[in-house]
């Protein structure tokens, strides 16, 4: 938690003046939603605390984008990578990280909240993929939670 906190606060001092924003893969609230499902309630309680003593300094982003996949689409490109530290992961650990960051999204009307449906897509092997994401990037959203499917 603390390292990503100091990523983040670097980059939000680093602004640099060529370019309009910023794209982070991590928004730092992110800890929190893993923290409660991983800690026992003694570690979590702890962990808050100092969580929302470093969440006091980190600004909201602007636009967040959700790209979402069934569990049962993430597991298959876990095996695809098989990576032994991925290997215990199980679908059920994923619906519940996933049903976490819904339960997040529908919290904070703040600040818009794209959750875009990517199941069938493939970034690696066809690059028009990634085009369309982009494209949802750049659009204007007022705050709340919207949703796209991309089935292309």
């Amino acid at each position: 938690m603390a390292e990503r906190h100091k990523q983040l606060s670097q980059i939000t001092l680093q602004h640099d003046l060529f370019y309009e924003f910023t794209v982070a893969d991590y928004c730092f609230w992110k800890t929190l939603i893993f923290a409660r499902k991983n800690l026992d309630e003694k570690e979590y309680k702890l962990f808050q605390r100092l969580f929302s003593m470093l969440n006091a300094t980190s600004p909201n982003p602007d636009l967040l984008i959700y790209l979402h996949r069934t569990p049962k689409k993430l597991l298959q490109q876990i095996h695809l990578r098989d990576r032994g530290y991925e290997s215990g992961i199980t679908a059920q650990y994923l619906q519940m990280i996933q049903d976490s960051y819904f339960e997040f999204f529908y919290s904070q009307p703040s600040y818009p909240i794209v959750i875009v449906d990517i199941e069938d897509l493939d970034f690696v092997n066809d690059a028009s993929h990634l085009e369309e994401v982009e494209k949802i990037i750049f659009k204007e959203y007022r705050p709340g939670l919207h949703r796209i499917s991309l089935r292309l």
